[in-house]
């Protein structure tokens, strides 16, 4: 009873807060048994038309469904095989897929991840608005999570925020490599996680047993990025009245594979999940993480989303165990939707002193003063004054001491691995610490992604003419497509929120003909281009490497490994100082842009990709990346 009123309670407050004010969940944790919170009455609410079921119903509901008998009977009759072999085939996907809940594995998750998160973090802070909203939306409608994705920590962070607010443990779809961990996979598949093959597209049964299972289990559910058409398939067959979308931001002051990351990008394997590599790493649990942002927007009515959009009669023609191919209306509804959560994300992010701190250092290399960091710092931020604008400075070079060293008044790169060594050592130990850097600056870059766009326009028109820079605009917003969200199909919308945004901070002036780059904007409109121009140089590399090296066709592993070679020779003779265009990120993308313009073509043999380039298309939008490049100034700005 005593604890039911604690949790009235705690829920009664939870009701009080302001909009947007977050609460530290780990505050509580560090003054009060880990053990009792871990052991406290835990009876979350939950979707009211749910009932409780056992993963052996479960399995046994998937089974005997509709869809997943036609999809056997179909099988059968395609390849002569017994329906009693493939109905033992399917039970095998789901005895491999399925999840359990388990409340002994549920309380050990949050006593362990307690003691784990109080040695990473400062602080998890969760704005409390967001979870009074999705508190309510659980009880109305099932629910689909969709967080941004940084770490491999997000899923387990989600788990242990809901745990902390006597919410339902959300249902997990995690890659199959996790299963492979002993004991800690089985952990996860008894604290919410199902586990999904990497690759089953044309497994008609593992299709039609996944839906299915999906459907089965859809409440707090957080899917796959690629699977909300799958999430969104029950309401379009009108077997649910609605669903609610709950767009999730987890902004991390520093991520805790971040040197992995940038590794990987960098071709070096990323290491298989295993247990052992796990206890390898309890290492990092004496490093400072610094804090964790969760925040819990507003979750969004996929009928509301529908309404207008969407025709659902024509569900209604075709039995609903029939698996039907998603119209183009479709397809591109369940697309437009996917933006609009990621913009969401976007859009809910919080962003550290740090992130500017590296956008600042990255356009200043290979040195600045800390004095001056901090001015420009201050300036871009033009609410901090230089003692506060110190601190944060101070305290993001103390948090992210692995990429940056203070060196006799100077910030540098760590140069703590750039001793004596071979010149490709060094060119990929300066490019694993400018990746490192650029994965934060990307985040500041997403937000101003609008008006540094602009900003790139008005310093390659060199032109006041708005129908000129909207031009530029429109062609970099394409080319970029694949490196930033953008909405499809509005530029101009795009354009006007940038030089909206631009206009507020008084670096434009803007007019029905032209956009006038003000006195003071000037060193916003350098500070903005600059962000960009790794990318604009990326991407001209590659169209060089594209025009010399290449005339017979070649596969994506060919080209990356080309790339790679074609710039580093460049990095190690001095003729170019573009590290980014050794990320394989920003070589899968350019290489994606120049298939969509036309460039490239791909071609598909022997079940694998072949790409081929049209030299003369090639060496017309060459001369656009290369035309009017903007200059690297090393400049302070005031957004």
């Amino acid at each position: 009873m005593n604890e039911q009123k604690k949790r009235m309670k705690g829920q009664k407050n939870l009701t009080s807060k302001k909009k947007d004010d977050f609460e530290d969940i780990l505050e509580e944790r560090r003054q009060s048994s880990d053990l009792r919170y871990a052991m406290k009455c835990y009876t979350p609410v939950v979707y009211k038309e749910l009932s409780p079921c056992k993963p052996s119903a479960i399995k046994t509901v998937v089974l005997q469904s509709e869809q997943v008998q036609y999809v056997i009977r179909q099988l059968s009759r395609e390849t002569g095989e017994s329906p009693d072999i493939i109905q033992e085939e399917a039970a095998e996907i789901l005895d491999e897929m399925g999840h359990s809940m388990h409340m002994g594995a549920i309380r050990f998750f949050a006593f362990t991840l307690s003691k784990i998160f109080k040695c990473l973090f400062r602080s998890i802070c969760v704005n409390e608005d967001g979870m009074q909203k999705l508190q309510q939306a659980i009880q109305e409608h099932p629910v689909v999570l969709l967080p941004s994705h940084r770490s491999y920590i997000d899923f387990l962070l989600l788990s242990y925020v809901l745990y902390n607010y006597d919410l339902a443990l959300p249902v997990i779809a995690a890659g199959i490599d996790f299963l492979g961990m002993k004991i800690v996979g089985e952990l996860l598949r008894k604290s919410g996680a199902f586990f999904m093959r990497r690759t089953f597209g044309g497994n008609k049964l593992y299709w039609a047993v996944f839906a299915e299972y999906v459907k089965t289990v859809l409440k707090p559910f957080i899917p796959l990025p690629g699977l909300l058409n799958i999430v969104m398939d029950p309401f379009l067959k009108r077997e649910v009245f609605d669903i609610y979308l709950v767009p999730i931001s987890i902004s991390y002051e520093r991520v805790l594979e971040e040197s992995l990351y940038a590794r990987e990008l960098l071709g070096v394997p990323k290491p298989k999940e295993s247990t052992s590599g796990l206890l390898k790493a309890r290492k990092i649990l004496s490093e400072d993480f610094g804090s964790v942002h969760v925040y819990f927007g507003q979750p969004l009515s996929l009928r509301t989303l529908a309404s207008g959009r969407i025709n659902r009669c024509p569900f209604n023609l075709v039995p609903r165990h029939i698996p039907q191919k998603p119209s183009e209306e479709v397809q591109e509804f369940v697309s437009d939707i996917a933006y609009k959560m990621e913009l969401l994300q976007i859009e809910n992010m919080v962003l550290s002193p740090w992130i500017l701190v590296a956008a600042v250092l990255l356009q200043n290399l290979p040195a600045i003063d800390l004095e001056l960091l901090v001015e420009k710092t201050s300036q871009i931020v033009f609410s901090l004054d230089n003692l506060c604008a110190t601190k944060a400075v101070r305290s993001g070079l103390a948090l992210h001491s692995n990429i940056v060293s203070l060196v006799n008044g100077q910030v540098v790169l760590n140069d703590k691995e750039m001793g004596p060594g071979a010149p490709e050592e060094l060119v990929f130990k300066q490019a694993l610490a400018i990746l490192l850097c650029g994965s934060y600056r990307n985040q500041l870059l997403n937000v101003f992604v609008r008006p540094a766009l602009v900003a790139l326009a008005l310093q390659m028109t060199h032109s006041s003419r708005k129908e000129e820079i909207y031009s530029h605009f429109a062609f970099w917003r394409d080319v970029f497509s694949d490196e930033f969200i953008f909405f499809p199909g509005i530029p101009l919308k795009d354009f006007e929120e940038g030089c909206f945004l631009l206009t507020k901070c008084d670096a434009v002036q803007v007019t029905p003909q032209q956009v006038f780059v003000t006195e003071k904007g000037s060193a916003v409109i350098s500070f903005l281009t600059a962000m960009f121009r790794p990318f604009v140089e990326g991407y001209q590399l590659v169209c060089r490497y594209l025009s010399k090296e290449t005339n017979e066709p070649f596969t994506e592993k060919q080209f990356i490994f080309g790339v790679r070679n074609f710039t580093s020779q460049l990095l190690e003779t001095g003729n170019t100082e573009c590290y980014e265009v050794l990320s394989s990120d920003m070589q899968k993308n350019a290489l994606a842009t120049l298939v969509r313009l036309g460039i490239v073509s791909r071609t598909k043999m022997n079940d694998r990709f072949t790409y081929s380039v049209n030299k003369e298309t090639l060496s017309k939008i060459a001369g656009m990346f290369e035309s009017r490049i903007p200059v690297r100034k090393p400049v302070a700005a005031r957004l």
